[in-house]
């Protein structure tokens, strides 16, 4: 048998084990039910005979106290009353045990001698309630019903006093049995959990075993531990060839990890070559920036057009003064601003600064209106978020219409969220490129919408949870962009830390 079971394949060895797992169990619950409808089988037995005997007892002596009631007053309740009575004396009589087999030659003399009784009580009070009263053997006949009824009930109680007796005989015999019940039950219980024991070590020879040896191997080859000899197991079923497959896989890997230890020490030269090359690289780089940023340094440039505009203030040229002014502001936001969130009227002054000198390029073809219904003071949005806009709409919608036309930017507030509009009275654009714009600000396709327009967009959706942002427009007549910027403090400082370096290089280019 042992031979037949390592030859098994996995599958049937759990499918007999499963099968003899269902067993036991069924052999339990089988032995378990047997033992509960013996004991419980028994006593229900005893006291529905009881119970029956007793109704009928009940029964016999309500009927004679209602027959009573009836022959003294004969009034329609009484008379309901004694009908309902005996019905319920004749549906008890019918009740009682009358089977010879189960309940014995004396229970059966005793309940067939009721039942005579019964029909012979029966015939005389029918014919009493028939009989005239004024007749001179009335109150013979009454007084003889009334005596056949204190027969039945003496009947009644002492069939119920034997069924008792004999009930109570019926479990004094059962009594060592359910003495040695429990006894019983542990017995097979360790029967059974000695077969569960016993399935459970087999299975666990067959398979479980070779697991742990496989995985116990497994580990040292972790370390890279190929020191341990071959597993070797007795089945001829997959985890058999598991475990041969396992020992051809450790001698190939020992080989090839020897090899690759070869390959290592030569590759480990290049490498290191390899990075000094880089850290030239790094250097010469770092130089290069370093040049970049002192040909481009900042305060060389706000220096040098704070020059030029006190030189036209001593020149009296006030529109230039202004024009430098605006640019220098520009700039130094630009190039200065490092928060990654910012009041609103910072913003609101940039626009301005880039609208004047806008308005001083195109004159009156463009004109620009700035309606706020909220605390610029108090409310905060993201850095360089308006002027990109604006100027989106001047170069995209407005510089494109020879009679030019208006930016407006409208900021109102809704509950703990800032609207903000920004529309141009331009060109406008069709519901195709619209849709083709929206999918490639979803997309973070930057080439496509512009760098400025995508950083917007991108970062209005990183920074805020509820962050919102929607284009609008209609060929011919303009363009609305509509800005969503929620006002929970938390989620905006939190937000706004994660964003921190991450946009402020690509702002100076607002396509």
């Amino acid at each position: 048998m042992r031979t037949v079971w390592l030859g098994l394949s996995l599958k049937k060895k759990l499918g007999i084990y499963v099968c003899l797992v269902i067993l036991v169990i069924g052999i339990s619950a089988v032995f378990s039910f047997l033992l509960m409808d013996f004991a419980l089988g028994n006593f229900n037995v005893i006291l529905d005979d009881n119970s029956r005997c007793y109704n009928f007892q009940e029964a016999m002596e309500r009927e004679s106290q209602v027959f009573k009631n009836y022959i003294r007053n004969r009034t329609v309740e009484n008379e309901k009353l004694y009908e309902e009575a005996c019905i319920q004396s004749e549906q008890s009589l019918t009740q009682l045990p009358f089977d010879y087999r189960l309940i014995g030659a004396e229970r059966y003399g005793r309940t067939w001698s009721v039942r005579n009784a019964y029909e012979k009580y029966q015939d005389s009070r029918n014919q009493i309630l028939l009989q005239d009263q004024r007749d001179g053997e009335y109150i013979i006949r009454l007084y003889q019903v009334y005596a056949m009824q204190g027969y039945l009930t003496t009947y009644a109680r002492q069939l119920l006093q034997l069924t008792m007796v004999e009930g109570d005989a019926s479990y004094q015999r059962r009594v060592p049995v359910y003495y040695w019940m429990p006894y019983l039950i542990l017995l097979v219980s360790v029967i059974l959990i000695g077969a569960m024991t016993l399935l459970t070590r087999i299975l666990s020879h067959g398979v479980v075993d070779p697991m742990e040896k496989l995985a116990d191997a497994t580990r040292k080859i972790a370390v890279n531990d190929f020191s341990g000899e071959d597993l070797v197991v007795d089945n001829r079923d997959e985890m058999g060839e598991m475990v041969r497959a396992f020992n051809k896989m450790k001698h190939a890997t020992e080989g090839y990890i020897h090899t690759l230890m070869k390959n290592h020490e030569i590759s480990e030269l290049l490498h290191r070559e390899e990075m000094e090359k880089v850290r030239m690289e790094k250097r010469l780089e770092a130089a290069r920036l370093e040049l970049l940023k002192s040909q481009i340094n900042p305060h060389f440039l706000f220096n040098t057009l704070n020059m030029i505009a006190c030189m036209a203030k001593l020149e009296d040229a006030a529109t230039t003064e202004k024009m430098i002014t605006s640019m220098s502001n520009l700039f130094r936001y630009n190039l200065k601003t490092t928060e990654q969130i910012v009041a609103l009227e910072q913003e609101i002054r940039v626009v301005q600064d880039y609208m004047y000198i806008q308005q001083m390029r195109f004159g009156n073809r463009i004109r620009y209106e700035c309606r706020l219904q909220v605390d610029e003071t108090e409310v905060k949005i993201p850095a360089f978020t308006l002027q990109p806009l604006v100027e989106n709409a001047i170069v995209h919608g407005i510089g494109k219409k020879e009679q030019g036309g208006w930016v407006y930017l409208r900021v109102r507030r809704k509950g703990n969220r800032v609207i903000v509009l920004v529309a141009d009275t331009g060109v406008g654009m069709d519901e195709e490129h619209r849709q083709g714009l929206l999918a490639a600000l979803a997309g973070s396709h930057t080439a496509k919408v512009g760098i400025g327009l995508g950083n917007i967009y991108q970062r209005i959706h990183a920074m805020y949870q509820d962050g919102e942002m929607k284009i609008y427009s209609k060929k011919g007549q303009g363009t609305v962009i509509w800005l969503v910027i929620p006002q929970e403090d938390e989620v905006r400082d939190r937000k706004s830390r994660e964003m921190e370096g991450g946009y402020h290089d690509s702002f100076t280019d607002c396509g």
